[in-house]
């Protein structure tokens, strides 16, 4: 299966899930965007290494980090290969440079894992296609065969959308998506997805 290079292009405070955030990522040579719900530990340990802070003592993924490279092991990359009941599978490319070991791994340790390596992050077309969203212009727009789709889990639809008609749900995510907030336009494009499928 040909692999899909994607890269980080957002991380932000959930405003409707306590102690979630958005995790957003974005096809490396196409408009589609990947919007993974995450936890607060998660998120904090992606953004200190995005932002190249340094805590006073070191967080579990930089420990993994300097475990692997005590044993001359480096993590070559990272890749999104499942997508099952709404929840992501990754996994670990580990080489110790005589042999490649995959590592199963949560989706928001695999990322966190993957920025202190600064190795590329990969998934597939099926992945995409399901639970991505498509960046036409300014506007997003729906891939045909989505379906009720994910988070580490993506959250399940909000219940104050089930109320709205189509045409509603469709300006809230063009609303949704001009802000840029994204795990409110995943909300709004499950509630959708709902419909088309009953």
């Amino acid at each position: 299966m040909k692999k899909i290079k994607l890269d980080i292009v957002g991380l932000s405070y959930s405003q409707t899930q306590s102690g979630a955030y958005a995790l957003v990522l974005g096809e490396v040579s196409g408009r589609r965007r990947l919007p993974i719900i995450i936890g607060a530990f998660e998120a904090q340990a992606i953004a200190i290494e995005i932002e190249k802070m340094t805590p006073s003592r070191p967080l579990t993924h930089d420990l993994f980090k300097s475990f692997a490279q005590a044993y001359h092991i480096t993590v070559q990359e990272i890749i999104i290969y499942n997508l099952v009941d709404g929840i992501f599978y990754s996994k670990l490319m580990c080489f110790d440079g005589k042999r490649t070991v995959e590592i199963d791994a949560r989706t928001s340790d695999a990322i966190a894992i993957a920025v202190r390596f600064d190795c590329p992050i990969y998934t597939y077309e099926f992945i995409l296609s399901t639970a991505g969203i498509v960046i036409e212009g300014n506007d997003f727009v729906y891939l045909e065969n989505i379906n009720d789709a994910p988070e580490e889990k993506i959250v399940s639809p909000a219940g104050g959308y089930n109320s709205l008609s189509v045409d509603e749900l469709k300006t809230r995510l063009q609303e949704a998506l001009a802000e840029e907030s994204y795990e409110k336009a995943a909300k709004i494009r499950d509630e959708l997805n709902k419909r088309k499928a009953s």
